[in-house]
C-alpha cells in the first residue's frame, strides 16, 4: 500500500522526479530484510547508532527553518519537528536496544572496538542539510529536509506491506510500525503542504534550486540506508588494492 503525500501539482511532479531513487530505496536488501526479520542484528544497531547522530544535526536544520520563516504556524511547526525527531527517535532507539538480541550486538561491536562516530555519509547528509537551512532561502531549507519525512513515510507504507503480519518477536516490528503511524503521516503532509506553498510563489531559478535540494536529500536518503547496511566507516583501506599501502 502507498499513500499519495503530494499536496498539489508542484510536489506531484516532483515526487515523480525522484521516482527512480525511491525505487532504488525500495529495493535495497537493507529494507527487505529489516521487513522479514532476518537483518543482521549488528547491522542494525549500526543503523540507529548512525540515525541518532544524523537527527541531532536533522534537528539543527529545521530550527534553523524555525527562525527563518516569518509564518508564526510553520515556526511552530519546524520547532516542534526538531524536537520530536530527538524525543521520540531516542525512545524508540532505547526500545529497540532493550531488546536481548539488539543489546547483544551492540556490546560486541563496542567489544571489537567498534565506536559510533558519524560515517561519511552521515557526516556528509547532516552537514548538506544544515548548511542549506542556514545559507539558503527558506524554501531551498525546506525542499532539503522534507526527503527525510516524505521518503520514511512513503517506505513506511512498503515495509508494513512487505513484512505484512510481524510476529511480536520480529526484532525491528517497533522500527517499522513506528514510520507507518497517522501522527507521522499528518507531519509529512504538513511539510509537503509547506514546499507545495514555496515552490509556487518561488523565481524560477530559485525553483530550479529548490528541486535539486530535494532530489540530492533523496540521493542521501538511498546513501544512508545502504551504507549503514554496509557498516561504512573511515578506513581508507577498503578501498585500496590489497597490496597498496596508505
Amino acid at each position: 500500500m502507498t499513500v499519495n503525500f503530494s499536496a498539489g501539482p508542484l510536489t506531484a511532479q516532483l515526487w515523480d522526479r525522484v521516482r527512480p531513487i525511491v525505487e532504488e530505496i525500495e529495493a535495497l536488501p537493507f529494507l527487505a530484510q529489516l521487513a522479514d526479520g532476518s537483518l543482521d542484528a549488528r547491522a542494525f544497531v549500526n543503523y540507529i547508532s548512525q540515525d541518532s547522530l544524523y537527527l541531532n544535526g536533522y534537528a539543527k536544520a529545521m530550527s534553523f527553518l524555525a527562525a527563518k520563516t516569518v509564518d508564526r504556524d510553520e515556526s511552530r511547526f519546524w520547532a516542534g519537528s526538531a524536537a520530536e525527531a530527538i524525543t521520540v527517535e531516542e525512545g524508540m532507539h532505547e526500545e529497540l536496544l532493550a531488546d536481548s538480541r539488539l543489546a547483544t550486538a551492540l556490546t560486541e561491536l563496542n567489544e571489537a572496538g567498534s565506536r559510533f562516530k558519524a560515517s561519511p555519509t552521515t557526516l556528509g547528509y547532516v552537514s548538506f542539510l544544515i548548511a542549506t537551512a542556514a545559507s539558503r532561502s527558506y524554501g531551498e531549507g525546506v525542499a532539503g529536509v522534507l526527503p527525510c519525512f516524505w521518503v520514511y513515510a512513503h517506505m513506511g507504507k512498503v515495509l508494513v506491506e512487505q513484512a505484512g503480519q510481524m510476529t511480536e518477536d520480529h526484532p525491528y516490528r517497533t522500527w517499522v510500525q513506528t514510520y507507518d503511524s497517522p501522527d507521522f503521516d499528518e507531519s509529512t503532509r504538513h511539510a509537503v503542504q509547506i514546499l507545495e506553498q514555496e515552490l509556487a510563489k518561488a523565481p524560477s531559478e530559485e525553483a530550479s534550486r529548490m528541486r535539486a535540494a530535494f532530489e540530492q536529500a533523496c540521493v542521501y536518503e538511498l546513501h544512508f540506508w545502504a551504507s549503514a547496511h554496509a557498516m561504512q566507516n573511515w578506513d581508507v583501506s577498503v578501498f585500496l588494492p590489497q597490496d597498496a599501502t596508505v
